[in-house]
């Protein structure tokens, strides 16, 4: 596993994910959804394990979860459970803010 800067500051982040909000962002080659809710900054994948629609379109709750835009699925983004279980789990990846920015960690890449 290798951590990846996505973000300069915890500001950046915050100010380009508005609050209840998502953003796709493109790790490695692979496109996560990065969500803002009042718990903080957190990364999934950016693929609705139900139907396939993308996270980033959707928005978060207060009871930190990500809505999924198309069926309204609701996964919680600590867990990556679907709320009434009825699709597999969301993909997490852990997310650190540190002094010099905002990093995800991420599968380390095979040696070319």
């Amino acid at each position: 596993m290798e951590w990846i800067k996505i973000f300069d500051s915890e500001a950046s982040a915050k100010a380009t994910i508005p609050f209840t909000k998502a953003r796709a962002v493109v790790v490695q080659g692979r496109e996560i959804c990065v969500a803002h809710t009042a718990a903080g900054l957190f990364a999934v994948d950016n693929v609705c394990p139900h139907l396939g629609d993308a996270l980033s379109r959707g928005t978060t709750n207060y009871l930190n979860e990500i809505i999924c835009p198309w069926h309204s699925y609701r996964f919680h983004l600590q867990t990556g459970e679907e709320c009434r279980g009825r699709t597999q789990p969301l993909k997490r990846y852990a997310l650190e803010i540190r002094e010099d920015g905002v990093y995800v960690e991420m599968p380390a890449k095979a040696p070319a």
